[in-house]
């Protein structure tokens, strides 16, 4: 397994408020500036392909941040469906995370990533790698109740189905926090038909992990479902 490291980009020009508008799930014009927020790029189905952290320093500059693994990949989608957008990514390189309540901060100062990740996972942070990829929905990640997701801007990549599953439906999955004894499994393990793991880490004599799983299968599971913070604790379903 290979160890979690984080990759940060810098998204200069013009173009770069607009350009992000019409990718990720977040609206990026209402964006408060200087704040990190997870959100994430889709696919066509609707299923989360990049997870990322962006932190808008003004309409023209982006700071991005993406897991390691995801890098490569995601710096040639950018600079494929930006094109003919006025903006340049630049890698700036490797970052290293800090807890900011809800939301993770980055810098150049090294931390302890194991501890980022226990305290992440803790507080309902899921993160996407590249082994998780094309398997979740943003709202099966609770995306939008950590303002990661919004359902009234315009079109992005994989918007009609987010938003169908919004208004019209309801995930039979969605994210949990589980701890439990035994060896510890990797992300997008199948703990049964209907768990699988998004993140997960080693602590006390067993494990942390978050989970996007139908509740009644958790309670058929030997492990202790652990309660998020309030505002990830409610239902992932829109109100009516």
């Amino acid at each position: 397994m290979s160890q979690l490291a984080f990759t940060a980009f810098s998204l200069n020009g013009v173009d770069a408020q607009k350009f992000l508008q019409g990718q990720v799930t977040v609206h990026t014009e209402r964006l408060p500036e200087n704040e990190s927020r997870y959100t994430a790029i889709c696919d066509l189905k609707g299923r989360i392909h990049f997870g990322l952290w962006i932190k808008k320093l003004n309409p023209e500059s982006f700071k991005l941040v993406t897991t390691q693994d995801q890098a490569e990949e995601f710096a040639k989608h950018i600079k494929k469906f930006g094109a003919f957008s006025k903006m340049k990514l630049e890698e700036v390189g490797t970052v290293f995370p800090t807890t900011n309540g809800k939301q993770t901060e980055f810098s150049q100062t090294e931390t302890d990533i194991n501890a980022w990740q226990i305290q992440a996972i803790q507080s309902g942070q899921a993160w996407i790698t590249q082994k998780t990829e094309h398997l979740f929905q943003p709202q099966e990640l609770r995306l939008h109740q950590r303002d990661g997701v919004h359902f009234d801007k315009g079109c992005y990549l994989g918007q009609e189905i987010v938003a169908r599953l919004w208004f019209k439906a309801k995930p039979k999955h969605w994210l949990h926090l589980i701890q439990a004894k035994g060896d510890l499994p990797m992300p997008a393990t199948q703990l049964s038909k209907d768990i699988e793991v998004v993140n997960s880490v080693a602590f006390e004599d067993g494990y942390l992990a978050l989970v996007i799983a139908k509740p009644t299968a958790l309670a058929e599971l030997n492990v202790n479902v652990l309660d998020l913070p309030d505002a990830l604790n409610g239902d992932v379903a829109r109100p009516n």
